[in-house]
């Protein structure tokens, strides 16, 4: 329950545009995901996940995710974003993915 409220607050809050879309991440048992959401028009423009990520470590696979989809999104010419954590704390393979991104060139 405590993580549902969490995540509602968090989007009632966060949202992209077309300028800043925003970066979601989700966090599954076994993989994580990341889109780059433009909220306006209600599409995704570019997404990765971990599914055939090489690194044995899910900590390394989520650096892989955020550099992964912080390239995509620079061929996509989208430069900063809105970082949503999903109602995730801001811990571990999140904030990998994030710190990832910001290395990779994004603005958050």
């Amino acid at each position: 329950m405590v993580f549902a409220r969490r995540k509602v607050r968090i989007r009632a809050k966060v949202a992209g545009t077309a300028e800043r879309p925003r970066l979601a991440v989700f966090k599954s048992h076994k993989y994580l995901y990341a889109q780059v959401i433009n909220d306006d028009k209600g599409f995704t423009l570019v997404s990765a996940d971990t599914r055939k990520a090489k690194a044995p470590k899910p900590v390394e696979k989520a650096a892989e995710l955020g550099g992964e989809i912080a390239k995509k999104a620079l061929a996509a010419k989208i430069t900063k974003v809105v970082f949503d954590r999903g109602g995730y704390l801001y811990t571990g393979k999140i904030k990998v993915v994030a710190d990832a991104a910001r290395a990779a060139g994004l603005e958050f």
